[in-house]
């Protein structure tokens, strides 16, 4: 890979814009409550039980599962876009949209990017996002969204990719609450753990491609086709 593809234009890197505060809030309309990404299917089959076993699960989505491979796709999205080359643009749209392993994982990060396109339009001049918008109409997978929203926003690649990691980590340590796994004080724990990791691998992804696009976490991947036949539940995935 030609690594000047990853250096960002000086300004971008040095500050936490406004943009991802709003957008990555969970006041943001994009639904992401409903979803627990297979969470739910882990905790009734006693996979995820505590504070340490919800870590662990985490940690592994970030190095080996699918928070590894969002942020691989947010990073070429937001380069085609800085680079106003829609077809790569386009192309990395449709792989993310394919990628999922399930039904069910596929309607969570679709469903996200469909709400994150309707109210980032509604509000901000994003005119890369406005295309795949006109292009691809509901199946825009969110971590392409955001990555496109940044950089049509001039946000830099680096904040980007770590604020998407925390709230990617916040929504399923919400979600882990309401599943009646841990408690307030324990997500926090949980998210100050994973500060540093989740630092290493958005730095990590800043200099990946899509070679490196790859999942490991199989269990999560089966928790997910089976949540689609689970009995009760609380969340759509």
């Amino acid at each position: 890979m030609d690594t000047t593809t990853t250096i960002e234009p000086a300004g971008l890197t040095d500050t936490l814009p406004a943009e991802l505060f709003l957008w990555l809030s969970p006041a943001f309309p994009v639904g992401g409550f409903a979803f627990s990404h297979g969470l739910e299917k882990l905790v009734e089959d006693r996979a995820v039980t505590d504070k340490a076993s919800l870590l662990t699960w985490l940690a592994d989505l970030a190095q080996y599962g699918s928070l590894h491979n969002d942020l691989l796709l947010l990073a070429e999205a937001w380069r085609a876009a800085r680079a106003q080359d829609r077809a790569r643009l386009a192309a990395a749209a449709d792989l993310a949209a394919a990628l999922q392993p399930g039904a069910e994982r596929q309607m969570e990060t679709l469903t996200q990017g469909r709400g994150f396109v309707a109210t980032c339009l509604a509000a901000w001049e994003v005119p890369n996002l406005t295309f795949l918008a006109q292009r691809a109409l509901n199946r825009i997978a969110y971590p392409i969204c955001i990555g496109t929203a940044a950089a049509d926003r001039s946000v830099g690649l680096l904040p980007t990719l770590e604020a998407y990691a925390l709230a990617f980590c916040g929504n399923l340590t919400s979600a882990a609450i309401r599943l009646s796994v841990i408690g307030q004080f324990d997500a926090q724990r949980i998210h100050a753990a994973l500060v540093p990791l989740l630092k290493t691998a958005a730095l990590d992804a800043t200099a990946g491609c899509l070679e490196d696009l790859g999942s490991a976490c199989f269990a999560t991947d089966f928790a997910s086709l089976a949540h689609e036949t689970q009995h009760t539940r609380l969340f759509r995935s």
